[in-house]
C-alpha cells in the first residue's frame, strides 16, 4: 500500500467515524450532560454541550423561583439534551427538565426516608398554591398552608421553607405537599419542650385565644395552651364561659392536671380561691333557714345560690305542700330572693339540699288546728275513685271519703254509686296526717252510729224488730225503733215449725220478736233467730209446768203456761 493510501480515509474508516458519531449522538440525547456557559446574550445563555455542539437556554431557567438567575461565562451547569441538531444547527437542550429529573430523583429518596424538603412557594392555583422543590413542582392544598386558616398568604411566597411530600406519582408528574405537618411537628416538639418545664399546681399568666361552649383554652406560651372548663372557672355557677371571660383577656390560672402522654394541660381559676366548701355543714346546719337567690331551673327543682360558690337544690317535691306535679318554673324564677331551709348537707359530694315549703306556713298543721278530730266540714265531691271520694276542703287540698266510711247500711261499693262529681256533702274529720299529707274523713259518720240506738243487747236476748223486705231466702228486719241496725232472719230460722218457715207470711211493717243468736259490735253484725226464741220458750213451758211422766200433753202444758202469764 502507498503512502497516500494510508493516510486517506478508506470508506470503511468513514463508516466507522459515522457509526461512532451516531453513538455520541444517542449518548447525548434525552440524558443530562454537563456543558460549559459560553456566552449570554440578553435573556439566554449559550452552552457547549460537546460534540462541538453548543444549545441556548433562556436565562430564567436558571433561576430559582424569586431569585435572579446567577449565571456568568465559563459557568459549568448540568443541562437536559433533548436533540443534537435542530434547524439551525444548534442542540436543542433546556435546563428545566435537567433540574426536574434530578429534582425527582432527590426527592424520590427523601420521600422514601420520611425527610423534610425545602421549597418556594411561587404562584397561586385553583385550590392552593404551586411550590418548586429545586426544579420539580409540587402542589399546596389551601388546606394544608398552616394550622391555622390563611387569609393572606402573600409573606409566605417566594422565600425557601421546608415541607412533607404527601404524595409524588412520576408517571404522571404528580406531587402533593403539605406546609401545616412541619408546623404542626414543630409545635409538637416545642409543646413537649416548654410543658417539660411546668408542673401541676404551678400558677401562670396566659392569654385567652378561644372561647367555646364548655369553656375556654388558654394560650401560657407560643403554640403552648390548656383547657379552662366552665366548671373550673368559678366556684359559682357559670352557665356560660363568656359571662366571666373574653377573647384576650390576661388571665391568672392554676395547672390542675398534664396529661404525659398527650400533654393535654387542664387549666383552673378558681382553684386559685379557697374552697368555700370546706366546714360548710358547720355554717349550714340542718333546720336552719336561710335567704338565697334562684340561679337555675331545671325539671327536677331549682338550684339556691346561699353565697358565691354555695349552691343546693330545693328538689320540686319540696317546693310547695299543695303544688304537686308542677313545673319548678310556675313556683319560682330566676334571681328571685327566696329563704330556704337545710334539709341535708354532703360536704364530700359537695351537695346541699333545700326545702322551699318546710319555711311556709303548713296548711296541713293549719287545718288539723281549725278542723280538729270529730268536726263536720262541707266540700265538693272532686273525684271518685274504686276506694272512695275526694272532697275538695280548699281550691288545694282534697280530704278522702274511704268506701267503709260512706254508709252505715250499705256495702261501700252499692253506696258510692249514690254520689256522682259536684255533689255537695258533709263530712267528720276523723283524722290528719300533715305528715303524709293526708286527710281522712267519713260522712256516715255525720249521722249516728245506729248500732248505738239498740244499746247493750247480749247473746240470748230477745228483741221486737219490724220487717222492712221479704225475700225468697228470708226476711230483712230493723232492731229497736226507726234508725236501728238490720239484720236478716233466714227461712230456716222464721219458725220452727217447718210449714211456717215461709217469708211469704210475713208483711213489710210486721212486728216479730226474735232472740239474739250473735252480736258482733266490729263487724255491725245481729244474728236473729225467731225459731231459737220459740224453742226456748217451749222447753221454759215445759219446765215451769209440766214434767216428762206427768202424762199431760204439749198443748195442756201450753195452755197452762199461757193462763199463768194472763193471770201475772
Amino acid at each position: 500500500m502507498s503512502q497516500t493510501q494510508s493516510m486517506n480515509p478508506t470508506r470503511t474508516d468513514f463508516a466507522e467515524m459515522l457509526e461512532a458519531s451516531l453513538l455520541d449522538r444517542q449518548s447525548f440525547e434525552d440524558n443530562v450532560v454537563t456543558g460549559i456557559v459560553t456566552a449570554i446574550e440578553k435573556d439566554v445563555a449559550v452552552v457547549d454541550v460537546g460534540l462541538k455542539t453548543e444549545g441556548r437556554v433562556p436565562l430564567k431557567e436558571f433561576a430559582t423561583a424569586g431569585q435572579p438567575a446567577q449565571l456568568k461565562v465559563g459557568d459549568k451547569v448540568e443541562v437536559f439534551v433533548e436533540r443534537i441538531e435542530n434547524a439551525n444547527g444548534e442542540a436543542v437542550i433546556s435546563r428545566d427538565k435537567a433540574r426536574r429529573e434530578e429534582a425527582w430523583d432527590r426527592l424520590e429518596e427523601q420521600f422514601k426516608d420520611e425527610a423534610r424538603v425545602d421549597g418556594v412557594i411561587f404562584n397561586r392555583v385553583k385550590g392552593g398554591f404551586t411550590v418548586d422543590l429545586g426544579g420539580a413542582v409540587a402542589f399546596l392544598p389551601g388546606s394544608q398552608v398552616d394550622i391555622r386558616p390563611v387569609r393572606d398568604a402573600g409573606p409566605l411566597m417566594n422565600i425557601p421553607q421546608p415541607f412533607r411530600i404527601l404524595k409524588m406519582d412520576k408517571r404522571r408528574g404528580n406531587i402533593v405537599v403539605s406546609r401545616r405537618s412541619i408546623l404542626e411537628e414543630d409545635r409538637a416538639e416545642h409543646r413537649q419542650e416548654v410543658v417539660r418545664e411546668l408542673n401541676e399546681g404551678d400558677e401562670r399568666e396566659g392569654v385567652v385565644k378561644n372561647i367555646t361552649d364548655y369553656g375556654a383554652f388558654v394560650e401560657l406560651a407560643p403554640g403552648v395552651d390548656g383547657l379552662l372548663h366552665v366548671t373550673d372557672m368559678s366556684w359559682s355557677r357559670v352557665n356560660h364561659p363568656s359571662e366571666v371571660l373574653g377573647v384576650n383577656d390576661t388571665v391568672r390560672v392554676k395547672i390542675i392536671k398534664i396529661n404525659p402522654e398527650t400533654h393535654r394541660i387542664s387549666l383552673g381559676i378558681k382553684q386559685l380561691q379557697p374552697d368555700p366548701w370546706q366546714g360548710v355543714a358547720a355554717k349550714y346546719p340542718v333546720s336552719a333557714k336561710f335567704k338565697g337567690r334562684v340561679t337555675n331551673i331545671t325539671d327536677y327543682g331549682a338550684f339556691v345560690e346561699l353565697e358565691e360558690g354555695i349552691e343546693g337544690l330545693v328538689h320540686v317535691s319540696e317546693m310547695s305542700w299543695v303544688k304537686k306535679n308542677v313545673h319548678p318554673g310556675k313556683v319560682v324564677s330566676t334571681s328571685q330572693e327566696v329563704e330556704v331551709m337545710v334539709l341535708e348537707v354532703d360536704e364530700t359530694k359537695r351537695r346541699i339540699s333545700l326545702g322551699l315549703k318546710q319555711c311556709l306556713d303548713n296548711p296541713w298543721e293549719r287545718f288539723a288546728e281549725e278542723h280538729p278530730i270529730g268536726s263536720v266540714i262541707e266540700g265538693e265531691v272532686k273525684n271518685i275513685t274504686e276506694f272512695g271520694l275526694f272532697v275538695g276542703l280548699t281550691d288545694e287540698m282534697d280530704g278522702m271519703v274511704h268506701l267503709s266510711d260512706l254508709d252505715w247500711a250499705k256495702s261501700g261499693e252499692e253506696a258510692i254509686k249514690d254520689y256522682k262529681k259536684g255533689d255537695v256533702v258533709q263530712a267528720k274529720v276523723l283524722d290528719v296526717d300533715a305528715e303524709k299529707e293526708r286527710i281522712s274523713l267519713g260522712i256516715k259518720q255525720v249521722g249516728s252510729d245506729p248500732m248505738d240506738s239498740v244499746g247493750e243487747i247480749n247473746r240470748g236476748d230477745d228483741v221486737t224488730c219490724t220487717v222492712t223486705a221479704v225475700e225468697t231466702g228470708g226476711v230483712e228486719v230493723q232492731v229497736g225503733g226507726e234508725g236501728g241496725p238490720k239484720a236478716f232472719i233466714r227461712k230456716s230460722d222464721l219458725s220452727k215449725d217447718r210449714n211456717e218457715q215461709r217469708p211469704e207470711r210475713f208483711a213489710v211493717g210486721d212486728k216479730v220478736d226474735a232472740r239474739v243468736t250473735g252480736f258482733d259490735k266490729v263487724s255491725r253484725r245481729i244474728s236473729l233467730s225467731i225459731k231459737a226464741r220459740e224453742v226456748a220458750e217451749e222447753k221454759e213451758a215445759v219446765e215451769q209446768y209440766g214434767s216428762a211422766d206427768s202424762g199431760a200433753s204439749l198443748g195442756d202444758i201450753l195452755g197452762a203456761a199461757l193462763k199463768g202469764q194472763k193471770k201475772d
